[in-house]
């Protein structure tokens, strides 16, 4: 009988421990390879985190998509207003007050003859600005506050929790009307210090409720028992494990903080002209609604735009981070 010619790929038995332990070691070598690896797991099979999974689905989430690609608009035309509108929001021509749509002014002129289109691209500067720098105010003093008060428990925490229930107790609005009646500036930072001075109450309590859900679970134990540091367990095994639902409030706040600016310029104690704000241009269009509806509608559904788009966004990543949703 003749001889089969040599195959190469009949080297290894086809069945046995020796076919079994080759098969494995391809499959292995076949996920390693694979970029995604198997469900679950990030590049070459290592377990995905919170975080990863997180943008994952946010990139696949077309609210996300949507409202991210409005906000980076505003962000662009904050830093860069001048790319698309010409001219300065203070030049004005009374001789064109109340004038429609006309070629170098798609949005008309209001009461003063100010171009509307000029003055609601360059009043996302202030809306933008005032609305982030308040935010970061109140995430970073309402954490830190927050934290140590859910970390070390007794009469601290006792003692904030009753601090927190005075400020939730005052009105924002009325608030605003007595403190930054008394303000002398014209800046923004008057208005971002009395949102930040009102608004760490409600991030504290978030992230007080997050640092005790956190510091019982078993790492934290752990960790104590390997003898770690209060700020080494806090800063490095409690706070990141904590900050989702933070970043989820405050994400939402951001569009709070915009429209409570409007309504405080808008009241005349917010800013004040020679400054350009929606709220400052709502206002001034209030008693010309019926000669001149262009000016008020431009800036408000502007203002009306930029806050669903930070809700929106607040919603997507509230959906994301949540673990109950998944």
């Amino acid at each position: 009988m003749p001889e089969r010619p040599y195959d190469p790929e009949r080297a290894i038995a086809p069945t046995g421990a020796g076919g079994a332990m080759d098969l494995a070691a391809s499959e292995a070598e076949t996920l390693e390879k694979t970029p995604g690896g198997p469900e679950g797991t990030g590049p070459a099979g290592k377990p995905r985190s919170l975080w990863s999974d997180a943008w994952r689905d946010l990139c696949r989430n077309p609210v996300f998509i949507v409202s991210a690609l409005v906000i980076l608009f505003l962000v662009f035309i904050s830093l860069w207003p001048s790319v698309i509108a010409s001219g300065s929001p203070l030049k004005c021509d009374l001789s064109k007050a109340q004038e429609g749509s006309q070629p170098g002014a798609p949005f008309g002129y209001d009461g003063q003859g100010c171009n509307v289109y000029t003055r609601t691209v360059y009043g996302a500067r202030t809306s933008v600005t005032v609305g982030v720098c308040a935010t970061l105010g109140v995430a970073i003093l309402g954490s830190a506050l927050g934290s140590l008060a859910g970390f070390f428990g007794g009469t601290s925490d006792s003692f904030l929790s009753r601090v927190t229930d005075i400020f939730f107790a005052i009105p924002v609005v009325l608030g605003g009307l007595v403190l930054l009646s008394v303000v002398t500036s014209n800046t923004v930072w008057p208005v971002i210090g009395f949102m930040v001075l009102l608004g760490w109450p409600q991030i504290a309590r978030i992230a007080r409720g997050s640092v005790i859900t956190a510091k019982q679970n078993d790492y934290v134990q752990a960790a104590r028992a390997l003898g770690a540091s209060n700020s080494r367990i806090l800063v490095r095994h409690i706070a990141p494990n904590a900050v989702a639902p933070v970043i989820v409030v405050a994400t939402i706040a951001l569009g709070t903080f915009i429209t409570l600016e409007a309504t405080l310029s808008y009241l005349g104690v917010g800013l004040k002209p020679p400054n350009v704000s929606w709220g400052i241009d709502i206002s001034a269009a209030s008693p010309y609604i019926r000669n001149a509806p262009h000016a008020l509608l431009w800036p408000s559904g502007a203002l009306a735009l930029t806050v669903l788009a930070f809700i929106m966004l607040g919603d997507a990543v509230r959906d994301a981070l949540d673990p109950k949703l998944r």
